[in-house]
Parts: structure tokens; sequence; C-alpha cells
């Protein structure tokens, strides 16, 4: 009985690899910054990866600490992928913004998101949230309450 052996190359391409001749895109990090009531959301959009993604990340939220912002959201529902440099980066903006007296929170996470939060247990240290509405309102002391 024989097995049929596929021949394929494999490329690294960026942080993945994959099979040559695959359509799959890498998406480079994308952040944009909005505020609602006071409350600073980065909308991130995909891979927090190491390299210059997580680079993008840190800056994005040191630049909102240094300019005195202590409510910080990181709306995560569009990044498809998170590698173990880029949950370093969680737990570093988090300590970040943390120490200047703020506080960060997860938006939407992703299925793969939340599956790696999971595994490594640090869903016990972010306050995730799953609607912008409560996240922006869990500010507040007394709605939180």
């Amino acid at each position: 009985m024989r097995c049929p052996i596929r021949h394929l190359t494999w490329l690294s391409v960026g942080s993945t690899i994959r099979a040559s001749g695959a359509q799959n895109q890498i998406m480079p990090l994308k952040i944009d910054t909005r505020e609602v009531a006071h409350v600073a959301i980065l909308d991130v959009k995909g891979r927090i990866v190491l390299g210059e993604e997580i680079g993008e990340l840190r800056h994005a939220v040191r630049s909102l600490v240094a300019d005195g912002k202590k409510k910080i959201i990181l709306n995560l529902a569009d990044v498809d992928y998170l590698d173990s440099s880029g949950v370093g980066e969680l737990v570093g903006c988090f300590t970040t913004v943390r120490n200047a007296g703020g506080e960060l929170k997860l938006l939407n996470l992703s299925q793969k998101v939340h599956d790696v939060l999971h595994v490594t247990k640090l869903y016990t240290v972010f306050d995730i949230r799953d609607n912008e509405f409560t996240a922006v309102k869990s500010f507040d002391y007394f709605f939180a309450k």
C-alpha cells in the first residue's frame, strides 16, 4: 500500500511559514486611534507578532500615556494572529499603562486571541469586554460597581 506524497516548498515570509503558491497575504499591523467619552480606543487590525508590529503597538500605547491618557481600550476584533512576542507586548502595554496610574482593557477578542489568552491564563489579568459601550462605561467607578 502506497501513500501519495505531496511535495510542498515552504517559504518563510515575514513571521509566517506557508506553502509556496498560497494566496494568503500577510496583513501589516494597522492601528487607528479614536476617543469616546475621554477613553482612548485603539482599533488594532492585523497580526501582533515579533518585529515592527509589536513596535507599532508599543509606540501607540506609550504615546497615549505620554499625552496623559489613562483610560485605554485595545479593540482586538480584527487581530487575526498573536504570537508569544505579541502576548508579551500586551502584558508590557498593560504594565506601562498601570505604572502611569491608568487602566488598559481589551475589547472584542477574536477567537484566536481569546484562545491564546485562555491557554496562557492571561484572561485573569486583563479586563476583557465584549462590547464597546460597557467597555467605555466600565471606567466609570459607579457604573462598574
